[in-house]
């Protein structure tokens, strides 16, 4: 019996001496990933955990990065696409040729487990605590409420006219799209949220610059707008998609960066610090996405009253939203979008989100709530 133990024992550690410190990263991130899954009801904790590490070291890597003009995201994930392809490669060949096949397969796999537990305990520990702190309604104290088709409407009607009103404030190429100047855009994003900070201390932050990506159309085939990287803090931005919706995007990605995990959240912020701020570019991008959001909630609510406003829509505007719509409309069924649809909302779910990509409500009913009353005073004056 103790000579079949020592033999196990033998053969457990030869197969761990074949790859010692991926092994032990394995076990490392697999303990943080399972204390994540443990801890993630104990809020108080989780609290502690986000003030004394996750922000600080948020805030350390993003003023890294921000030494660097280009996405250091974007190198890191070229990287790191190119080394898994030639380590896999290189694997492989030595394996056709049966040079320590078994071994060399079995170190192939632990590298890819590896890989994994980096990458998900890094977003747990980095991103996914986020969602089971206070949130931004608890920290604001803006607390969305159900709505009715009324409000819904009239809330609607007004975000239409303050789109109308800020579409004649933007610059238009010769087919009337927007043609706002991109660097410009860019360049404006570090001080967006200095005017909503004041008024909630919660979005305070470091004013960073959001970066370009530079794989955007692999974002379009993913149907991604942008997206914030926690491993380098930084704001990741697609500028092959349409320009109108820049703006709007970099105000929503910056809201992740100041800490606003959820992305019906980060849309109602993004509008919000770009009305604070008054940006006539940032101001109508943001309309835009409002519009969108309040006009589908209403679409389903009362068609009649959506068409009623559809109709109102200026030029201009109509121009931007139909422009956007078909620029998407080409990447809705492709099989990246598929399947990054299904990482994305298994990632979601991972994080309670059990609505997935389509957690989008809480938006609209923060929108309505919040704009309520100056869409009450807006309609009183012009009646």
């Amino acid at each position: 019996m103790n000579a079949t133990k020592e033999r196990r024992s033998s053969r457990f550690i030869s197969w761990f001496k074949l790859c010692p410190i991926r092994h032990i990263l394995i076990i490392i991130f697999a303990l943080i990933i399972a204390a994540y899954f443990l801890l993630r009801g104990n809020e108080a904790l989780l609290i502690a955990l986000s003030n004394s590490f996750v922000r600080p070291w948020h805030r350390a890597l993003s003023s890294f990065s921000s030494l660097f003009p280009f996405s250091l995201c974007a190198v890191l994930i070229a990287f790191a696409v190119v080394s898994a392809m030639i380590y896999i490669i290189f694997q492989l060949v030595h394996m056709l040729r049966r040079r320590e096949a078994l071994k060399r397969l079995y170190r192939m796999l632990t590298t890819i487990l590896m890989a994994f537990c980096v990458f998900y305990g890094g977003f747990c520990g980095l991103w996914g605590i986020y969602f089971y702190t206070a949130d931004f309604e608890e920290q604001s104290g803006i607390h969305a409420r159900p709505i009715s088709t009324y409000e819904l409407k009239l809330v609607t009607r007004y975000f239409t006219y303050r789109l109308n009103e800020y579409s004649d404030d933007v610059r238009r190429d010769e087919n009337g799209l927007f043609a706002e100047d991109m660097d410009a855009i860019f360049d404006y994003s570090p001080q967006l949220y200095d005017a909503v900070s004041e008024e909630f201390p919660c979005l305070d932050g470091k004013p960073l610059r959001s970066k370009p990506f530079i794989f955007s159309k692999v974002l379009s085939h993913m149907t991604f707008t942008g997206f914030f990287f926690p491993f380098t803090g930084e704001a990741n931005i697609n500028t092959d998609s349409p320009s109108c919706m820049t703006a709007s995007t970099i105000a929503h990605e910056i809201a992740h960066q100041r800490g606003v995990a959820q992305e019906d959240e980060a849309n109602f912020v993004a509008v919000l610090a770009s009305f604070a701020d008054g940006n006539p570019v940032y101001c109508y991008s943001s309309c835009l996405m409002a519009y969108t959001y309040l006009s589908n909630a209403l679409y389903s609510a009362d068609y009649d009253a959506w068409l009623d406003n559809y109709l109102t829509l200026s030029p201009e505007a109509l121009a931007d939203l139909k422009y956007n719509s078909s620029y998407w409309e080409k990447y809705r069924d492709s099989v990246v979008n598929t399947a990054s649809d299904a990482i994305y909302t298994g990632m979601l779910h991972s994080y309670g989100q059990t609505d997935g990509l389509k957690t989008y409500g809480k938006c609209v009913d923060l929108l309505v709530t919040y704009y309520l009353e100056d869409a009450v005073q807006h309609f009183r004056k012009v009646s």
